[in-house]
């Protein structure tokens, strides 16, 4: 799995309407031509998932594929795998040779950026086909419930007192998403005050948490909440410019909304990770144009307005040359990132 002074933010931008009309006289009008015929799958449709079991990008992949099949929005079924060797790289490539296959799909994450710039593996988001941005899914710095700090600035705080390397962040993958947000805290405390361990996805992150394995965690909402929910983790802060909308109450006395940003703790540090969709190489546009269609009519359902929520996710919908640039734009911020922390792979 998986946004200034002490640390660049990742923003976003979104938009989108048209429509139009004609109307004639049915009596002078001739017969319409027949509807043109538009492209579906004709096999079932796989779904790569760069990433571990049970953090956000496998459960929100499989929520979709559950939402679709229940909903009959689409004629095939949809296959999820998970494909999360050499940090999401083994997903990426197998969507990179599958050139101009439309039955082959892929759920993004910041790994889309991350992996080849830390490891040198020879992809890029230009190797695929943007189709959608779906939502964007934001980070929480999470510590055991019975934690004796009750805010991000006391959790700051008592690392800048501890000894070096005597803080344990878990987090998904080496040189990924949580650990560029470990080295933004770093900046703020002290070199060398964490212990970055990595697990193999977020579901792993929050159950080492739970058992005190390590002393706090920067999870998606969704990976976190059912501990959250059971009274074992207290969430400190969110890593955004603004609080989370959601008002509804997820445990007896506090709601998502309830959060508070990390910078109103005094800890300037933003990010927020893209969920989205790419295919392989080389497909139509009428490809693109289905999934376009199929994820849409799969947003409109009360189930995934249900699941925005549970995940607190930002409701950001990105298609077409709006997408395009906005990936552009986030894949030059993630190398910024990546060069601040120190995680660009040796040429």
């Amino acid at each position: 799995m998986q946004k200034q002074e002490s640390t660049r933010r990742i923003k976003t931008m979104g938009g989108l309407a048209a429509a139009c009309a004609l109307a004639a006289s049915a009596w002078l009008a001739p017969p319409p031509p027949a509807a043109a015929q538009t492209w579906e799958p004709t096999k079932p449709i796989q779904f790569v998932i760069p990433a571990g079991t049970g953090g956000g990008a496998d459960q929100m992949a499989r929520f979709i594929q559950g939402v679709v099949a229940k909903n009959n929005l689409a004629k095939q079924p949809i296959i999820t795998v998970n494909k999360a060797g050499g940090a999401g790289a083994e997903g990426f490539l197998e969507v990179k040779k599958a050139g101009g296959d439309p039955h082959t799909i892929v759920i993004t994450l910041s790994n889309l950026f991350t992996t080849p710039l830390a490891t040198g593996v020879p992809f890029s988001w230009k190797d695929m086909t943007p189709v959608a941005m779906l939502a964007l899914d934001q980070f929480v710095l999470w510590v055991p419930a019975d934690a004796p700090y009750k805010t991000a600035k006391e959790y700051i705080e008592a690392v800048k007192a501890a000894p070096d390397k005597s803080y344990k962040m878990g987090g998904t993958g080496s040189k990924q998403e949580d650990q560029i947000i470990t080295a933004a805290l770093e900046r703020l405390t002290a070199p060398k005050k964490f212990t970055y361990i990595p697990y193999a996805g977020g579901g792993a992150v929050a159950v080492q948490l739970v058992g005190k394995h390590v002393n706090s965690t920067v999870n998606n909402p969704i990976e976190a909440v059912s501990q959250w929910k059971a009274g074992a983790l207290r969430p400190l802060c969110i890593f955004d410019s603004k609080r989370s909308t959601y008002t509804q109450k997820v445990t007896t006395d506090m709601a998502w909304s309830d959060i508070p940003t990390c910078m109103e703790a005094g800890v300037n540090t933003e990010y927020q990770m893209l969920r989205g969709i790419f295919m392989a190489p080389g497909v139509k546009a009428e490809h693109v144009a289905y999934y376009v269609d199929l994820f849409k009519k799969t947003m409109a359902t009360d189930d995934w307005k249900n699941f925005m929520e549970q995940g607190a996710f930002n409701q950001t919908f990105m298609t077409g040359d709006q997408f395009r640039t906005w990936v552009e734009a986030n894949d030059k911020r993630h190398y910024d990132l990546m060069k601040e922390a120190g995680f660009l792979a040796a040429k």
